[in-house]
Formats: C-alpha cells, sequence, structure tokens
C-alpha cells in the first residue's frame, strides 16, 4: 500500500498556465511518464510554504500531460499561479475514485469550477461515440472558460445563454434529451438537487463531491461523509472511497 502511493509522487514542470476566464486558470502539467486518470479523480498539489497540498480535479489528461481548471481563491492558488513555464512542480496522482463510464445515452452536468471533470468526463464520452451533452453552469458569461465546449449554457444573471440557476432547468433538460445515465460536479446543492431529480426519473446519477482535504489519500478522516450501503449508513472518505458516488447512496 505504501510502496503504491510512493508510486504516484511526481516531479513535474510547468507546459503552460493560461487566464481562461475572468477568474480561471488552466495549468498544463508535464510529467516523466503517461499515467492513466480516469475522469472525476484528482491530483494533489505541492505548493511553497504550505504544510498541506491542495487537491484539484484533472480538467484534461494527453500523453505524459494533465490539467486542472483552478480558480484563485487563497494561497494555495495563489502560489500555482504565480509559476512559469519550466518551473518545477511536485504533484501526487491520480487519486481517488472516478466515473464509470458505461455505454449509455448521458447528461452531464457542471457548475462553477465543477466544470473541470465533466470536460474531461466529456472528451472521454465523445472518444469512445457515446452520444452526451455537456450543460454548464455559471455565475455571468466571464466566468464562462472558454476551452470549454458546451451544449448548453446557463447563467445566473442572464448575461450568456438561459437566464437563472442551471438547477431550474434540469427537468426541461431530462426531458428533452431523455438521458439514461447523469454525471455531475459542481457545489453540494447543485449534486443534492441533481441527485434528487436522479431519483424522481429513475435515472442512474452519479457525483463528483467537492470538499475540503487534508492527506487525499484516506488517512486523515477528514473528508468523512455519510452513505448508504446494504441499508446501513457508514462513513466514506471523499477523497480515497470518492470523489464520484452514486447520488442515491449519499446522505444529504
Amino acid at each position: 500500500m505504501i510502496k503504491d502511493k510512493i508510486k504516484k509522487i511526481y516531479k513535474g514542470k510547468v507546459k503552460n498556465i493560461e487566464k481562461v476566464s475572468a477568474s480561471s486558470y488552466v495549468i498544463d502539467i508535464e510529467i516523466p511518464e503517461r499515467i492513466e486518470v480516469t475522469p472525476g479523480q484528482f491530483i494533489t498539489i505541492y505548493c511553497d510554504g504550505l504544510t498541506l497540498r491542495r487537491p484539484f480535479s484533472v480538467f484534461a489528461n494527453k500523453e505524459n500531460i494533465i490539467s486542472i481548471l483552478f480558480k484563485e481563491r487563497g494561497k494555495g492558488t495563489n502560489y500555482i499561479k504565480s509559476l512559469k513555464c519550466g518551473d518545477e512542480i511536485d504533484i501526487i496522482g491520480p487519486l481517488g475514485n472516478g466515473f464509470t463510464i458505461k455505454n449509455k445515452k448521458a447528461l452531464l452536468i457542471g457548475a462553477g469550477i465543477g466544470i473541470a471533470p465533466m470536460n474531461f468526463l466529456k472528451t472521454k464520452l465523445d472518444e469512445k461515440g457515446i452520444e452526451n451533452i455537456l450543460a454548464g453552469g455559471f455565475l455571468n458569461k466571464d466566468e464562462i472558460p472558454f476551452n470549454i465546449k458546451l451544449d448548453k449554457i446557463y447563467t445566473d444573471d442572464g448575461s450568456k445563454g438561459e437566464g437563472g440557476s442551471i438547477l431550474n432547468y434540469l427537468g426541461v433538460l431530462i426531458n428533452t434529451f431523455n438521458p439514461e445515465i447523469i454525471y455531475t460536479c459542481g457545489p453540494s446543492i447543485v449534486l443534492k438537487t441533481v441527485a434528487n431529480a436522479g431519483m424522481k426519473y429513475n435515472i442512474e446519477t452519479q457525483v463528483a463531491m467537492e470538499k475540503v482535504m487534508a492527506c487525499g489519500i484516506g488517512v486523515c478522516r477528514g473528508c468523512v461523509i455519510d452513505i448508504k450501503k446494504d441499508n446501513k449508513v457508514i462513513n466514506a472518505t471523499v477523497c480515497k472511497d470518492g470523489p464520484v458516488f452514486l447520488g442515491n447512496e449519499v446522505v444529504w
């Protein structure tokens, strides 16, 4: 187990960093070898001067390049934003369990920075020829990353696409597209609402949870949630048991 964890540590280099919306950036990290990453999995990055690593969902993975989408929110992301091409960057990953990709007509829902793993998932579904649409919800048009192909856009202020919260359109999306499975990532209220919609329409829903993490490998138990298994409520760690769970098994 320990040996396996050590194998996941990589000394990479910043290949590119680019601002893609009013408050978000994409950083491409070149690592020594190609690794397989499942959409929904994440990496943790060591930030100089900080004790705890910062977790980020994988935005894209091509050859030996791992990309993440992030917003500048504090010391950790400020450090990452300050990096330049060629700078060394210490990552651990891929971590956690990703989405279980099925050959089913898929509705992808991403809200805010939760659009990151949905972008990666859409790429994989497209490669497999699986029919899908990606719907994104944002505060306003300036928060929409220009490097993501979105099929449906919703902005709270109505500045682009449909006006209002994406949650107001769940019924319309489901009834119009008739998905066989739903994948989603975003704030807890989004995941809960989408999960409830999935149960209402009897559609399998997979949710990628967002949670503050410390160790990222299930040791510190700082990201524990309750889930239902075999008619029992048990503890699960978002970093190791997730971050992807079935929507109907999470105790919201």
